[in-house]
């Protein structure tokens, strides 16, 4: 084969690929129940659903936790939709959660969440990427 059929064939084949991936990574709006039958409900679950966040609904019965657990490279947000809790962050005092209150938790951060009452509460979480900015100071790349 002629070199330049070859190269021109690779040319393509390259393309088409990088035309499949980018069809792939295109994302649809989706909606998801968050009846859950208990415990942690994680949705969206990310890639290839989303680009990289995921989140889901959690309720816990009184006394139950999540357990503790990392953000990683995340950031989450707890959305309390009804009932109330505690939010355990290490190296921080407890932080009381309640009902209709955001609770943000930044990257690199161990933390746990307590059901403290007699109700089962029910919150929203989230964790995307974060970026470089969102980072906590002096938190290496």
């Amino acid at each position: 084969m002629d070199l330049r059929v070859h190269l021109n064939l690779t040319c393509v084949a390259v393309a088409f690929g990088v035309i499949v991936a980018q069809e792939r990574a295109k994302r649809e709006p989706m909606t998801f129940a968050l009846d859950c039958a208990g415990g942690d409900c994680p949705l969206p679950k990310g890639t290839p659903q989303t680009s990289g966040m995921r989140g889901g609904s959690v309720g816990l019965q009184p006394g139950e936790s999540l357990g503790w657990h990392s953000t990683s490279e995340n950031e989450e947000p707890l959305v309390i939709l009804h009932g109330r809790g505690v939010a355990n962050i290490k190296g921080h005092p407890d932080a009381s959660l309640a009902e209709k209150l955001l609770a943000y938790i930044p990257p690199a951060t161990r933390y746990n969440v307590t059901n403290k009452g007699s109700q089962i509460p029910e919150c929203v979480w989230v964790a995307a990427p974060a970026t470089e900015a969102a980072k906590p100071e002096g938190q290496a790349p």
